[in-house]
């Protein structure tokens, strides 16, 4: 990413470096809660249902419309906040942020929470590259720039970590909607002091934001993610999905066509032609569609299924981020001694088999046995995500390291998206069968049997009311229908982390584009670049 020199600083004295420090904690304060919103949602999906009465399709959407959103625009904001001002897009992207997550906290019904966490989405896709831009900027000399992405990328992986854990326990003393109320303080105080800190600096020469292909890109993307989660309702061979699918792929291909012709596109293309890069942005993108789905299906496992409370919820999940916080930073030193194919693959095929493993659950499966699963998946994450990342960067010349980083980014979010669209409507398919096959013929009004359909959460709900054997027995169906929806869905999800192994081991070079690398290599920088993409998860 280009460094400004001083005089292009607006409105702002030299003084602000005075400040640095200051600036560092604004900045990672508020990365801090963008990272962490995204894993305290996961565990206030069963909360949503109950309390709105979300199927789940509208469940896939609620957090699907932020990744949808936030990706088809990340690419696009990093040369929007070059052309306007850093710390212009910075600000305007928190107050969008701030304003989604107020609606979000006290929207009515799902579809109303869905139109707000797309806001979220715009606001996520113009701070995330503002910030990395402002810190490149006002940390000028690089050993302070590295250390102080280490703290940003650090903050970040606090956050996923915090979040299960502060969503259960926000969720075991308020309503749903305080998950997202905790934003809006933090971003106030960043949005009233932050003018006074943050210097406003631009690229006179930045060309401008490619908004044909995000709107593009957004398009085909959502239409596509539409068209999966509408599959278990009206069918995979019926004239809305297979339509919807079809117009999905006009969308993206017109997009990559824009791309090919357009001055100033906000994908390049013609990095794909490394092999290097097409295979570790693939790898990430099949790691992520896996794990997403599976961490969307978990939360709702371990409190419809087992019975645990939210704030239970999120000790159980926290193994995951913890073992990727751990596993990260140490794959970039094993990846230099026996190279990024390999520990890419390892961690891929390791993935693989803990999804695998998990896909055999039942209603008598014990959390010692899932716990197994979350670590090995926990450590694959940690082992795919940096040397990956690693691969991407360093397979561009340093004067391409903002697209790069923009790029990485989006892989990420795309396969975020696809995981839970995907694996969410295989669980759908399997639990509206089984609960359709144990319902017909019975007597039963539209409204309950639309609630027992819709989600598991409904048919709880529904058995608790009816009460007795009757109610037991239902809520018993539920629960298998879930699990069983669940397992098939893993089985799958398990299988892209298996095609990421493969790619991994045919495309990615043993050392790295320039051969082994050499002892003097500056370890610090690599495991900064990494931290600062993994951050992004």
């Amino acid at each position: 990413m280009q460094t400004i020199s001083m005089d292009t600083i607006v409105n702002k004295p030299v003084t602000y470096q005075r400040y640095k420090g200051w600036i560092l904690a604004l900045l990672c304060l508020n990365i801090l809660v963008v990272s962490l919103d995204n894993t305290v949602l996961n565990v206030a999906l069963p909360s949503i249902v109950r309390q709105l009465h979300a199927s789940s399709g509208q469940l896939q959407w609620i957090v699907d419309a932020y990744a949808v959103v936030y990706a088809g625009l990340l690419l696009a904001s990093g040369s929007f906040g070059d052309k306007i001002g850093r710390s212009f897009t910075f600000f305007g992207g928190l107050a969008l942020f701030g304003l989604g997550s107020f609606a979000s906290a006290f929207s009515p019904s799902p579809t109303t929470l869905i139109v707000f966490r797309a806001v979220m989405g715009v606001g996520g896709a113009l701070v995330m590259p503002a910030t990395l831009s402002i810190l490149t900027n006002v940390f000028t000399e690089e050993k302070q720039r590295a250390r102080a992405i280490g703290v940003w990328s650090g903050t970040t992986g606090i956050g996923v970590a915090l979040g299960p854990l502060v969503g259960g326990w926000l969720l075991s003393n308020f309503w749903w909607g305080s998950v997202f109320l905790i934003n809006v303080p933090i971003v106030g105080l960043a949005l009233i002091v932050g003018p006074f800190l943050i210097p406003n600096s631009k690229d006179q020469t930045a060309p401008s934001p490619d908004l044909p292909g995000a709107g593009l890109s957004i398009a085909g993307l959502g239409l596509l993610v539409w068209a999966i989660i509408q599959a278990p309702t009206t069918g995979w061979a019926s004239g809305e999905v297979i339509g919807g699918i079809c117009v999905s792929i006009t969308l993206l291909v017109v997009f990559v066509l824009w791309e090919r012709k357009t001055t100033h596109p906000m994908l390049r293309l013609e990095f794909f032609a490394d092999r290097r890069f097409t295979a570790a942005n693939a790898a990430m993108l099949s790691v992520l569609l896996g794990v997403s789905g599976l961490l969307f299906l978990l939360t709702q496992y371990l409190q419809f299924g087992l019975g645990y409370s939210p704030f239970a919820t999120g000790l159980r999940i926290s193994p995951v981020a913890l073992a990727l916080s751990i596993f990260a930073p140490l794959s970039i030193i094993l990846a230099r001694k026996i190279g990024s194919k390999i520990v890419v693959s390892v961690g891929l095929t390791a993935c693989f088999g803990g999804m695998l493993f998990l896909s055999i659950t039942t209603l008598s499966t014990s959390f010692t046995q899932v716990l197994v699963a979350l670590l090995i998946i926990g450590i694959s994450m940690g082992l795919v995500m940096a040397p990956c990342t690693e691969s991407v960067m360093g397979s561009l010349p340093k004067e391409k390291a903002g697209i790069g980083s923009a790029t990485n980014g989006t892989a990420l979010q795309v396969g975020g998206a696809l995981g839970v669209a995907l694996m969410g409507s295989i669980l759908s398919m399997r639990y509206r069968s089984h609960m359709t096959k144990l319902i017909k013929g019975y007597p039963i009004p539209a409204t309950i049997k639309h609630a027992i359909l819709n989600s598991v959460g409904g048919a709880l709900a529904v058995a608790q009311h009816v009460g007795g054997v009757a109610g037991s027995a239902l809520a018993v169906e539920a629960r298998k229908g879930f699990i069983n929806g669940m397992d098939v869905a893993l089985f799958v999800g398990a299988f892209f982390a298996l095609a990421g192994a493969i790619l991994a081991l045919l495309f990615l070079p043993p050392w790295g584009k320039q051969g082994r690398p050499s002892k003097t290599q500056d370890d610090e920088e690599l495991q900064t670049k990494a931290s600062s993409e993994i951050s992004k998860v």
